[in-house]
């Protein structure tokens, strides 16, 4: 007789619930990928499919498994659409830890309104939702289905779409028939792109599985360069009864073109304004200048995004009539303008952004969301930032300066490079004068010059917000413990290289430490390094400084009478690949006279070289607070 064999309570109920447990039981993650993960994409699946030059259809299943609050925002649906591009179908899944299912999406749960705002015409819309569920961990399994009515934008894939995502499983597929063509350009995927076809298609798969979560790192580079993804474009392509090639940057430009040929025509009052403004100006350069403000103060930005009217220019007698536009139809009207005076010049679209630099050269594609004005002369070349009402002639702003940019003729597209602006064009020369009393109070009065990138956010608050609002701002950002701002006046002087004096009159209580017959003061007063970076065990991604400047600071404190410094600092000075650091210090006249110099530079450094610039920041944030002891004679 054969022995039963019973097993314990705990370890059958265990054996039950495993048993039971659905497709997304967090059980089933591997342990590895939960390492630096807020969430985990459990399954994505996506298929593109091309039906004909105009027509496509977009699907998707995505399940992520969300393991704390951090990881909510993965939780969402969110699907734009307008009149080119519909909304098929949304279906949605919430489960629990053990992979059970706990509701579905109704459809009057999903929420429609406007995908934009501040604009005066889109027809840009959003569907949206979420489960708001807070019983961590959970899963969410959403599936849509999009139909495209053009073909000029491949939605493209990027299945490690952010931060601390780790990937148990992932695939696309893009299909579309024999005789149109497909390009892409895959980043981080180790496999292979696996091709087949059939009698009428053919279909490029890409799959990657067991993709661990990525902690971003400081000062690391693009997030594009770091996940994977594949960027996917088309070679023949359509979009509103207009045809178009994007097999080369040329070949690009020529549709661009097409599509604001003909949009350049005056009305006959602005063309007799053209010549009165510019006739008897004797350069070039001066009649660009002239014209810009000219725009500048007849027009203003407002975005109408409508079908095609998204990449389409309105014409430049629509502008000159209403007197508005977006970045497309207001650098149209400054090219129609430029034209009129005889002015040769290119409509360009260019990635705007502060921090939108990424950008894949060798492979042509509408990688772009602004366009600007390229106004090249004899001497030198001009751009015109025509969305702007004081931004001057000539100057980018870090919005748009030192990044690819498609200029466009007739002859179709040809990229270049804006200018870049560096340690010389970027500075912040700041000059202090002040006193302090035997309370340990200082009376600062205080004059700044920012230059070029320097003055960038100053020139934004200066030129959008009232008094009370700049007086609000410089109460929370100036870098002393207790102060008042009791005075303050900005001077702005426009130029290719535009630059803002700010004067400042501080009162700063109890600055320094009063300690019986001894002060102690940190002599630098406003231009301390606010954090410093911090060592790393080890580093995966390299360094990557995107700005360089330079800051100059001349100090003077009057010292209350009677008092002397215990002793003078030493000079400081050191460099490193990363930049270059100065101070002094010295003693005169009952005076303390403080001069520093801080460069930055830019570049791109190898991940072994991190520590070495922490070591750079380390010694400026120590050298910055240097403070002098002060004794009563």
């Amino acid at each position: 007789m054969k022995k039963r064999i019973l097993l314990p309570l705990f370890l059958l109920i265990a054996l039950i619930s495993k048993a039971t447990e659905g497709e997304y039981a967090i059980s089933k993650i591997p342990s590895e990928l939960l390492k630096n993960a807020h969430a985990v994409t459990r399954i994505e699946n996506t298929r593109f499919e091309v039906i004909g030059i105009r027509k496509a259809v977009y699907y998707y299943k995505v399940a992520y498994t969300i393991l704390n609050e951090n990881g909510d925002r993965f939780a969402q649906c969110l699907e734009y659409y307008d009149k080119m591009l519909s909304v098929s179908s949304i279906s949605g899944t919430l489960f629990d830890a053990y992979g059970k299912k706990i509701k579905s999406l109704k459809k009057s749960d999903i929420q429609d309104r406007s995908g934009t705002e501040g604009s005066l015409a889109d027809d840009n819309r959003l569907k949206y939702h979420n489960f708001y569920h807070k019983t961590y961990p959970y899963t969410i399994e959403y599936e849509v289905e999009k139909k495209y009515d053009y073909t000029m934008f491949y939605p493209g894939w990027a299945p490690q779409g952010d931060r601390n995502l780790s990937v148990q499983s992932a695939r696309a597929e893009v299909i579309l028939p024999l005789n149109l063509h497909f390009r892409y350009k895959a980043f981080n995927i180790k496999n292979e792109v696996v091709v087949s076809e059939n009698r009428s298609s053919r279909t490029y798969t890409w799959a990657i599985n067991n993709v661990l979560a990525i902690e971003m790192e400081s000062y690391a580079p693009f997030w594009s360069e770091l996940a994977p993804a594949v960027y996917m474009g088309p070679v023949q392509f359509a979009i509103e009864g207009y045809e178009g090639n994007m097999g080369t940057w040329q070949d690009f430009g020529k549709f661009v073109y097409a599509l604001k040929a003909g949009k350049d025509i005056l009305p006959e009052n602005i063309k007799a304004t053209v010549h009165t403004l510019t006739d008897g100006i004797g350069t070039a350069h001066k009649k660009v200048e002239t014209l810009y403000e000219f725009m500048q103060k007849n027009t203003r930005y407002i975005s109408i995004q409508l079908g095609i009217g998204g990449w389409q220019p309105y014409n430049a007698q629509y502008v000159a009539t209403n007197r508005y536009g977006d970045c497309k139809a207001l650098t149209n009207y400054m090219f129609s303008l430029l034209k009129e005076a005889g002015i040769k010049s290119y409509y360009t679209l260019i990635n705007a952004g502060y921090d939108r630099r990424f950008f894949i050269q060798d492979f042509p594609s509408s990688q772009f969301n602004h366009v600007i004005l390229c106004v090249p002369l004899p001497k030198d070349t001009v751009w015109l930032e025509c969305t702007s009402q004081t931004l001057p002639a000539g100057y980018l702003s870090g919005f748009t300066s030192d990044r690819p940019a498609l200029l466009v003729d007739e002859s179709g597209g040809q990229l270049v490079r804006t200018p870049k602006y560096g340690i010389a064009e970027n500075l912040q020369i700041r000059n202090i004068k002040a006193s302090l009393n035997a309370s340990g109070s200082l009376n600062l009065d205080v004059i700044t010059y920012y230059k070029a990138m320097q003055e960038d956010n100053l020139h934004s608050l200066v030129n959008s917000y009232s008094k009370e609002k700049i007086l609000e701002y410089l109460k929370e950002e100036i870098d002393l413990p207790n102060y008042d701002v009791t005075d303050f006046n900005y001077k702005q002087i426009p130029s290719e290289l535009p630059s803002i004096i700010e004067t400042l009159k501080i009162v700063a209580s109890n600055y320094a430490q009063v300690s019986g017959k001894r002060v102690f003061i940190v002599y630098n007063l406003l231009s301390k390094l606010g954090r410093q970076p911090v060592f790393a065990d080890s580093r995966k991604y390299d360094v990557e400084l995107k700005t360089e400047y330079t800051d100059v600071d001349s100090v003077q404190i009057a010292l209350p009478a009677g008092y002397q410094p215990e002793s003078v600092p030493k000079d400081v000075t050191f460099e490193s690949r990363f930049g270059r650091y100065s101070s002094r210090v010295f003693f005169k006249d009952d005076k303390i006279y403080y001069y520093r110099k801080m460069e930055q530079y830019s570049g791109r450094f190898p991940a072994k070289d991190y520590n070495d610039m922490v070591r750079f920041y380390e010694q400026v944030y120590k050298a910055d607070r240097g403070r002098i002891v002060l004794v009563k004679q």
